[in-house]
């Protein structure tokens, strides 16, 4: 279970925090909250009910405190009591942090409402507690000595952690120091310096604090066990030599996915006839999800319905329950069935069991027949026997250079995995890494040709061939290379040479640049995404001082291997173009291929009679018999397609339609093809329920040709999405399986 944690952000909203300081153009305030932005959506990211905030403001206009009937909790406000936040929640407090007109309010009482806060949600519960404070350090203190002594102990007693973070802050180790600055200023950074450090909480400036969100936050997690038995070498039930050793398996290094979406719909009256007939959307068991602009919402569930033709049906089609069907495989066209007493047959009956079968050297072992994720296998932590029998297995793998080859059945009843154990050994602990590794029977060996020679089909062994790099070529390819070395690039602290990217500082994009994004829309729902940060960014392109020294190298490996720059691809009509004739006068396709204007196209190479009869069209009706001719190939592999076994075949044909009519500047073709085409499917023309091809020809963006793509196109960029997209098939929410094709 993931640690509980609770914070209070404590945000000074005074009349000073609006002005705008040198070097930026906005606002304290809205430079403030930069940061407690950022560090509130980062807790909604995390989907934790154990992760609660609140937020209190400092020099309010108002006053709304527990302590609001004493003088010195004045002009303070509790914006949010500590709880999980939601969106609603996020622009409710849009709606709150607003700039007040006053500068009364003492941050010293802030800190007490929050530390009241905070008892009462945690209690004497185990919390991880924190108290953000982000001010100007403008307004007046009340910093009686006495006072602060029992702030500091308190804090201590409740093992709390409080952050000062101050706009425009000195700081010596950042490197920032505020010329001219206000002596009422200076003497309350020094107090708050004081008071965190007597709390041993943390002081800085603000613009260190933005400067750091860029650095993307790893995310901890508790690891668990996916194996907790014994490891076992030898039979133990027949021999008792065999060695038991009772061990633990934990995952290592794991695969993280970027954020996933969900889709949700505005939850409405179960008896309103508006809700779609073909979604399902519950809602007695699921939880109210508000939107943005407090509408809630209901998960959308997928229903599936299998069918099966009946002349005495309405329709034609009468549904079946599924217990009613059986299990069927495809295998090429066909649907084969298999019972349930069949299938049985084929499952292997297994034991949860780790077992070592076997030692292979290092040598013998290559790098590429590892299959998964590394995993670590340690003794179980309270038993000393086991620890030292794995320890001497360990070290006798480390000595001998070895590793161990297991089988492995995580749960009773598992398919067996084998799996490589090797020996590591570090100064504070020693532990077996895994890996998944193949059965003989999953490997397939292939014959590739050789890269540095080519053997004719003679056999004969030529080391000098066109597609063959020769000596200069190698050697310029070598020198580049090396002066484009990133291993010493980079500089270490004492100036020394250093590797360029390493990888404590190389982070993915895709994850964190998502993150970004959903957490800046969660707060500024109709500004424009910032750009990436600059950590993600910094590595995409090579270093300029590098390229800018290797520069002649690369002109020489250019010369070397005869670069040349390809001319751009002209657009335009094919039609009536002037042929390159050969010498001989002779048309060899002629010959060969007779009279391909009057050819017809097979399904069965669809794609390059097409071309071939593009290629010898000399009018608007040959160019537009051939796109007819595959318009209805298209159509005819969607109809007799099983299930959407046909679909990619197609989309590669359609794909082709587009292209080649984009080219020769006749998107015409292809657009009533287009509409023809989700006609028919809406129809239901096309074999029965094809709704689903279109949501995959709106996939592969196969829209309509606009005057964008081709200014001859009759069609708007409006035009093109309303036919992609308007209106949209119900098959959203549910998936019909019609059986009776495949004899079932």
């Amino acid at each position: 279970m993931a640690e509980k944690e609770s914070t209070v952000y404590i945000v000074d909203v005074g009349s000073s925090m609006g002005s705008t300081q040198v070097g930026r153009d906005v606002s304290d305030l809205d430079f403030a909250m930069t940061y407690i932005w950022d560090k509130i959506t980062s807790t909604v990211a995390l989907d934790r009910k154990t992760a609660t905030l609140g937020v209190v403001g400092l020099r309010t206009d108002d006053t709304e405190n527990e302590l609001s009937h004493e003088e010195s909790f004045e002009h303070i406000s509790v914006l949010h009591e500590i709880s999980n936040i939601l969106l609603p929640d996020l622009k409710e407090l849009r709606s709150k942090i607003v700039l007040s007109s006053t500068d009364r309010g003492d941050a010293i009482s802030a800190i007490v409402i929050a530390i009241q806060m905070i008892i009462k949600y945690c209690k004497k519960l185990k919390y991880k507690r924190k108290i953000v404070l982000v001010t100007d350090g403008r307004g007046p203190l009340d910093a009686d000595p006495d006072s602060v002594q029992e702030i500091t102990n308190k804090i201590k007693q409740d093992n709390m952690e409080l952050v000062i973070v101050g706009v425009d802050f000195d700081d010596a180790e950042f490197g920032f120091k505020e010329e001219d600055k206000d002596p009422q200023k200076a003497k309350n950074e020094q107090i708050f310096a004081e008071l965190a450090e007597s709390c041993g909480g943390i002081f800085g400036t603000l613009q260190q604090a933005v400067e750091e969100l860029g650095m993307p936050r790893l995310k901890t997690t508790r690891p668990v066990h996916s194996y907790k038995d014994q490891l076992t070498l030898g039979d133990p039930v027949e021999y008792d030599s065999a060695a038991c050793i009772h061990v633990e398996r934990y995952p290592r290094t794991m695969v993280r996915r970027p954020m996933a979406a969900s889709r949700f719909v505005q939850r409405q009256d179960p008896t309103d006839d508006s809700i779609p007939s073909t979604g399902t959307v519950v809602h007695d068991e699921d939880i109210p999800m508000p939107d943005a602009d407090g509408n809630e919402l209901a998960g959308v569930r997928s229903s599936r319905t299998y069918q099966v033709l009946d002349e005495e049906a309405p329709g034609g089609k009468r549904d079946v329950d599924r217990d009613d069907l059986a299990k069927g495989y495809e295998y090429g066209r066909t649907a084969v069935h298999i019972n349930e007493s069949d299938e049985n047959v084929t499952k292997l009956e297994t034991q949860k069991k780790l077992e070592i079968i076997g030692f292979v050297p290092w040598a013998n072992y290559d790098r590429f027949m590892s299959m998964t994720v590394s995993s670590v296998l340690i003794a179980q932590r309270t038993n000393s026997i086991s620890i030292m029998a794995l320890s001497s297995l360990i070290h006798a793998l480390f000595e001998l250079e070895s590793y161990a080859i297991a089988r492995l059945v995580a749960k009773d009843d598992n398919p067996p995995l084998i799996i490589l154990l090797a020996p590591s050994i570090e100064v504070d602990y020693e532990c077996l890494l895994d890996v998944q590794i193949p059965f003989a029977e999953d490997v397939r060996s292939y014959k590739f040709p050789p890269l540095d020679r080519v053997v004719t089909v003679s056999g004969k062994v030529i080391k000098e061939h066109r597609n063959l790099p020769g000596d200069a070529l190698s050697s310029a390819m070598s020198k580049y290379v090396d002066q484009m070395d990133l291993s010493t690039f980079g500089r270490d602290d004492d100036g020394n040479p250093s590797e360029y990217m390493p990888m404590t500082d190389t982070f993915s994009p895709v994850l964190h640049r998502i993150d970004q994004a959903v957490r800046w829309r969660a707060v500024h729902p109709t500004e424009p995404v910032p750009p990436p940060h600059e950590i993600l960014v910094r590595y995409s392109n090579p270093p300029e001082e590098l390229v800018k020294r290797s520069k002649k190298r690369l002109e020489k490996l250019m010369a070397a291997a005869d670069v040349k720059k390809v001319p751009p691809k002209v657009r335009g009509r094919r039609r009536n173009r002037n042929e390159v004739k050969p010498l001989s006068g002779l048309n060899v396709e002629a010959l060969l291929g007779g009279d391909q204007k009057k050819a017809k196209l097979s399904a069965q190479n669809a794609i390059p009679d097409f071309k071939r009869l593009l290629d010898s069209a000399e009018s608007i009706d040959a160019l537009r018999d051939a796109a007819q001719q595959l318009g209805k190939i298209i159509e005819g592999r969607i109809k007799d397609s099983f299930g959407n076994i046909a679909y990619a075949r197609a989309l590669d044909e359609i794909r082709t339609l587009r292209d080649e009519m984009t080219e020769m500047e006749e998107p015409a073709l292809f657009n009533d093809f287009a509409r023809q085409l989700k006609r028919k499917l809406l129809a239901e023309e096309l074999g029965g329920n094809r709704k689903d091809f279109w949501w995959e020809f709106r996939k592969s963006k196969l829209g309509l040709v606009d005057k964008k793509a081709v200014e001859t196109s009759d069609v708007t960029e409006e035009d093109a999405k309303s036919v992609s997209y308007k209106p949209l098939p119900p098959l959203s929410y549910q998936t019909t399986t019609d059986l009776n094709s495949s004899g079932h």
